[in-house]
C-alpha cells in the first residue's frame, strides 16, 4: 500500500466541497456536521482562494490530501492554528471503499509529521464525533493521547456534540 501525504493545491480544495455536500444525511450526522453550516460551494471556493493566496503563517486553515496509488482517498484540515505552538487537525477518508484497511492511520501519521513541521506546532489536538468510533480508534492508533471526552462546536460545519480530545506534542 503507498500512501502519499502532501499539501493539498488550490484545485484539489473541490475534493473536500464534493465530499461534504454529496455526503448523505445520515453521514453527516456521524461526523457531526450540521448540513445548514455548509457554504455554498462557491463561496467554499473564494473563501480557498483567499486563503490559499495568505502566507501559511496568516492562514486560518491548512490543508493536505491523502494518496493511494496516487489516487486520492481522504484529506486531513488543520484550523484554529496557532503558528508555532498548537493545531486543531481533522481527519476523513472519502473513498468507502478505503475506510477500515488501516491506511487512514498511516495518512494521520504523516499528517502529523506535516503539521508539526510546517506550521511549527508544539501541539496538535483533534477532537471527532465522541461516537464515531472509526476516528478515535484511528487517532489512538496513530499515537495521540486521550485528553477528555466533552461537548462542545469542533468547527464552523458542526453542531454541538460530544468529542473527544486527542493531542499529540512534541
Amino acid at each position: 500500500m503507498a500512501v502519499t501525504v502532501r499539501e493539498m493545491t488550490l484545485g484539489e480544495t473541490v475534493l473536500r466541497i464534493r465530499y461534504f455536500h454529496d455526503a448523505s444525511p445520515e453521514y453527516l450526522e456521524l461526523l457531526g456536521v450540521d448540513p445548514t453550516r455548509l457554504m455554498a460551494p462557491p463561496v467554499w471556493e473564494d473563501y480557498y482562494r483567499r486563503n490559499f493566496s495568505l502566507p501559511l503563517e496568516q492562514r486560518p486553515s491548512f490543508e493536505l490530501i491523502w494518496l493511494l496509488e496516487d489516487r486520492p482517498i481522504g484529506f486531513s484540515t488543520a484550523d484554529k492554528i496557532v503558528f508555532g505552538d498548537q493545531a486543531f487537525m481533522h481527519l476523513h477518508i472519502i473513498d468507502p471503499d478505503e475506510r477500515a484497511h488501516g491506511a487512514g492511520v498511516e495518512c494521520v501519521r504523516w499528517s502529523v509529521e506535516i503539521y508539526f513541521d510546517r506550521l511549527k506546532l508544539r501541539a496538535l489536538f483533534c477532537e471527532p464525533n465522541a461516537f464515531n468510533v472509526a476516528p478515535n480508534r484511528t487517532l489512538q492508533k496513530a499515537g495521540f493521547s486521550y485528553v477528555k471526552t466533552h461537548m462542545t462546536v469542533p468547527s464552523p460545519l458542526n453542531f454541538h456534540q460530544a468529542v473527544t480530545r486527542w493531542a499529540i506534542k512534541r
